[in-house]
C-alpha cells in the first residue's frame, strides 16, 4: 500500500492529497508493527537505525528540491547512524536483521527475580566501607542506572576519597553501556573524571581477574556471565566485562530485576558478589560518609 501511495504520490494524478494521507497512514502503520516487536535490549540499535534512515529520508527530500546543504547535512547523519547502528550490534554479538526480528524478550516482572534457592550476600553501606578502605586496586562499572540516577559526581567524590588512600580506582566502560556508545564517557566526564582512568572493554577485562574490588553501578546485562557461559542464553556470545573474575563484586542496585534483555542474572548469586540495595545516588553519597569517617 505504502508503495502504491508512493507511485500515486510522485506521478501527480488526481486525488494526490488522498494518496499523500494514504502514504503517511501506511508509513505509521509500518513503522509501529515494525517497532513493536523488538524486545527493550534491542531498542537503542533501534534508535540509532531510525535515525539513520531520518538522515537518509533528508538527504533524499534534498535531490528532489535540489538543495546541496539538505543532500550532505542528510548524507552525513545517515552514515554517522548506520556506523552507530554497526557499533552497537557488533558489541551485542548480534546482526541488524536478529534486532528487527526482534530477538530478546522483554522483562516478565520488574519487580525482582525468583531467587528460589540461591543466596544472595547483601552488603551495607558501612561494611563496604570498609572493603572499599583495605583494597588496592578498584575498578567501577558505571551503568544506565547511575545516569538515572544522577550519580556521578558522588561517585568521583568516592573514587577521590579512595584515591587519598593511595587506592587505584578506574573505571570500565562497555561499548553499550547506557543508552548508546560514548554514554558513560559523557555522563563521567560531566563530573570530571580523568578521561585516562577510562577503560574500554578490550583494555580492562584481562585485569579483573587480579583486582580486589569491582563497583557495578546500575550495570545489569553488560556483565551478565550468562553471555560467557550459558549457550543457550538470548545474550550468548555478546562481549561482556569479566566482574565474577574479581576477588570481591559489589553491585549497587534497586533491586533484582532483569536488564533490557529481560534475563535474570546469575552475577548476584556468586559467592564473590555482594548485593547494595538501593538508588545508586543514595548509595554512592552513603558510602562516601562511611569512608569518609572510616
Amino acid at each position: 500500500m505504502a508503495i502504491g501511495a508512493i507511485g500515486w504520490f510522485a506521478l501527480g494524478a488526481d486525488g494526490i492529497s488522498v494518496a499523500f494521507w494514504t502514504l503517511l497512514g501506511a508509513s505509521l502503520l509500518l513503522g509501529v508493527t515494525r517497532v513493536l516487536p523488538i524486545g527493550g535490549g534491542d531498542m537503542p540499535v533501534v534508535i540509532a537505525f531510525l535515525n539513520s534512515l531520518s538522515g537518509i529520508a533528508a538527504s533524499m527530500a534534498g535531490f528532489a528540491i535540489d538543495s546541496s546543504v539538505l543532500i550532505i547535512s542528510g548524507a552525513l547523519v545517515g552514515a554517522s547512524g548506520l556506523i552507530l547502528t554497526n557499533i552497537m550490534v557488533k558489541a551485542m554479538n548480534r546482526t541488524l536483521v536478529e534486532v528487527l526480528a526482534g530477538g530478546f524478550g522483554v522483562s516478565d516482572g520488574a519487580g525482582g527475580a525468583d531467587v528460589g534457592d540461591r543466596t544472595v550476600r547483601r552488603t551495607s553501606a558501612d561494611d563496604l566501607a570498609i572493603v572499599l578502605g583495605y583494597a588496592r586496586s578498584v575498578i567501577v562499572v558505571p551503568g544506565y542506572g547511575l545516569a538515572v540516577a544522577q550519580a556521578q559526581h558522588a561517585l568521583r567524590e568516592l573514587a577521590d576519597l579512595l584515591g587519598d588512600r593511595d587506592v587505584d580506582v578506574r573505571y570500565a566502560i562497555h561499548p553499550v553501556a547506557g543508552r548508546m556508545p560514548g554514554h558513560m564517557n559523557v555522563l563521567l566526564a560531566e563530573a570530571d573524571v580523568p578521561y585516562d582512568r577510562l577503560y574500554d572493554l578490550e583494555d580492562i577485562n584481562a585485569d579483573f581477574s587480579h583486582t580486589d574490588v569491582v563497583l557495578v553501578v546500575g550495570a545489569n546485562d553488560v556483565v551478565n556471565p550468562s553471555a560467557r557461559e550459558d549457550p543457550g542464553s538470548p545474550i550468548y556470545g555478546m562481549p561482556i566485562l569479566d566482574v565474577d573474575k574479581a576477588q570481591t563484586c559489589v553491585v549497587v542496585k534497586r533491586s533484582l530485576s532483569p536488564g533490557f534483555a529481560g534475563i535474570d542474572n546469575p552475577l548476584f548469586y556468586k559467592e564473590n558478589t555482594l548485593m547494595f540495595f538501593a538508588d545508586a545516588k543514595g548509595a554512592i553519597e552513603d558510602l562516601v560518609r562511611e569512608v569518609r569517617q572510616a
